[in-house]
């Protein structure tokens, strides 16, 4: 898209480079008719009416238009975290979401990794989730059971929960965090220039931000509008995912369980007694790209069982295939990509919304400082590099899961898998796999120096001067820390101070991280806000000043004050 022209400037000031910035005006909020037909408050700048911006040789008309710092485009769960993060750091953040509501028809996604759930327990949230879900030994890998029973972690275990209660508990953090949520809305499409992102919604309206992020899934309007390529595998395969209700004949016994054929993996179970039938069934044959259908349910269950059960009132029905597919580049200038918008493939070993989510928490903090001035813009050029490789491992390993279920009425592959069973059974395989599909293998490359570096930390039961103190309750209101496990005083990050918390605290016991097993204790890390250490060394503070600089900003930086609504 061409860039935009001839644009009417909210006030605005210059940097020391002499870049002009957009501050935030003065806004009041006006309850008026929504972007999308619907009433909701909304902010009204008080600067002039913006003129006509004429972008790819049509004109965009820019009126009555909203700003925000930052708008994220989809509210599932990687655009809900995302939000939530942004506003924990005091950005004006919104999200635009086409459901009119948060209700999400079907189950989809089923559970949470360990790694998410550690994540969320980062933000303080999680029992949220864990009151609400089943504790589960949820890792697997192509159907084959993972056991992260004894891993080093608070948390070694999955959740069994579906997409919807997820979401709605995110979204009801988010509601805390007092996010607007344009619903009923999509994004049609945008316009770029150097200082801004002109969002233009269905229907005409637009939002002004300093930037967009899609995450949006997989048919993402936001990646196709920044015309980001999306290479990767064209669907081979496709199967349906259905509630429905049965009328069974007199007599007659569902195969229920898991079933394997020469045309795939298929089962069937029933909610509660007498409760809705799930169905997986596997098509005979690649299905349209289009919605799944009643009819389209029965055929494939004929196929496969000899009959449809008499299937009648569905709940919702999905068709999933085995594509996979990732975004060239997360990130064009002031438009970003998270989630299922950057990366998609087959759902097998549930990896797909745990890694969205992961993506926020990574993205979150880095476009906070930007926006919030202490960071420069380079920093969002460490999303792309951090969590690119990450995803590209989840589609090589799932291309590698759905290759040991295709044909497994095949010998040849019934011996693949008798032999992947038996090598994971092994512990040092099993710890691996176990630790990447669980997410808590995740190594950013930071360089080298401790093993510490670029890794998760753990959620150690530190002794303050104040008392006990778990390590994750450090993070609840995402900024980094300085942890100073020596001596007290040793360190002096005065420049910082404003950013950066200094703790001071004792921990005594080992020292163990999944896959590396034991490692020595560190003098000091620095934490980034995602739970990721940035910098490991002792009161001689070699690099510190250097990690500080990269990850939070010079010790010049002044952060921009948050605007009143």
């Amino acid at each position: 898209m061409a860039h935009m022209k001839a644009i009417t400037t909210p006030p605005s000031v210059a940097d020391e480079k002499g870049t002009e910035k957009i501050t935030p005006s003065h806004s009041q909020c006006i309850a008026h008719p929504g972007a999308c037909g619907k009433t909701r408050v909304m902010l009204q700048n008080r600067w002039p009416k913006p003129e006509l911006t004429k972008t790819g040789g049509r004109e965009m008309g820019l009126e009555p238009m909203s700003e925000h710092a930052v708008v994220v485009a989809g509210g599932g769960p990687t655009g809900l975290m995302l939000a939530g993060e942004l506003a924990l750091a005091g950005v004006d953040v919104a999200i635009v979401e086409r459901r009119a509501s948060q209700d999400l028809i079907g189950s989809r996604a089923g559970g949470l990794h360990s790694r998410t759930i550690e994540v969320l327990d980062q933000r303080g949230i999680a029992d949220r989730f864990l009151s609400r879900g089943e504790v589960a030994q949820v890792a697997g890998f192509s159907q084959i059971r993972l056991d992260i029973s004894d891993f080093p972690t608070r948390h070694p275990y999955g959740l069994a929960l579906w997409q919807n209660h997820i979401e709605r508990i995110l979204s009801d953090w988010v509601d805390e965090l007092a996010v607007p949520i344009y619903r009923g809305c999509e994004v049609a499409d945008f316009a770029q220039d150097p200082n801004r992102v002109d969002v233009e919604l269905a229907g005409g309206r637009l939002l002004r931000a300093e930037y967009l992020v899609g995450c949006d899934g997989g048919r993402s309007a936001v990646r196709k509008a920044a015309g980001i390529e999306f290479p990767g595998w064209d669907p081979t395969m496709s199967y349906l995912i259905a509630e429905v209700e049965v009328a069974f004949e007199p007599g007659q016994l569902p195969e229920w369980g898991i079933r394997h054929d020469a045309l795939g993996v298929h089962s069937l179970s029933r909610l509660g007694n007498g409760g809705p039938m799930r169905v997986m069934v596997t098509e005979k044959q690649l299905g349209p790209n289009s919605e799944a259908t009643l009819r389209d349910l029965s055929e494939a269950l004929i196929t496969v069982y000899g009959t449809d059960y008499g299937i009648h009132s569905p709940t919702w029905i999905s068709r999933s295939t085995d594509m996979a597919r990732q975004a060239a580049t997360y990130r064009d200038r002031r438009v970003l990509l998270a989630g299922d918008a950057a990366h998609v493939h087959h759902p097998i070993g549930g990896q797909g919304l745990n890694t969205g989510v992961q993506d926020a928490m990574n993205l979150g903090w880095k476009l906070a400082q930007v926006v919030n001035r202490t960071s420069p813009d380079s920093l969002l050029d460490s999303y792309h590099a951090e969590r690119h490789p990450i995803a590209a491992r989840v589609l090589r390993n799932t291309l590698a899961q759905i290759a040991l279920l295709r044909r497994p009425d095949d010998e040849r592959t019934k011996a693949l898998r008798e032999t992947m069973s038996e090598l994971l059974s092994m512990d040092e395989p099993r710890r691996r796999f176990a630790a990447m599909m669980s997410g808590l293998d995740i190594h950013y490359d930071l360089g080298a120096g401790h093993p510490l570096l670029g890794r998760r930390i753990p959620d150690l039961d530190l002794v303050t001067a104040n008392g006990p103190l778990r390590l994750f309750t450090l993070l609840h209101e995402a900024r980094p820390v300085l942890l100073n496990l020596s001596e007290p005083g040793g360190f002096d990050i005065a420049p910082w101070a404003n950013r950066v918390n200094l703790i001071s605290a004792k921990y005594i016991g080992e020292w163990d991280l999944p896959v590396l097993g034991a490692i020595t204790a560190p003098a000091a890390v620095l934490i980034r806000p995602d739970g990721y250490v940035a910098w490991v060394g002792d009161q001689a503070h070699l690099g510190l000043a250097d990690a500080l600089t990269t990850w939070f900003g010079p010790p010049t930086a002044t952060p921009r004050q948050a605007s009143s609504i």
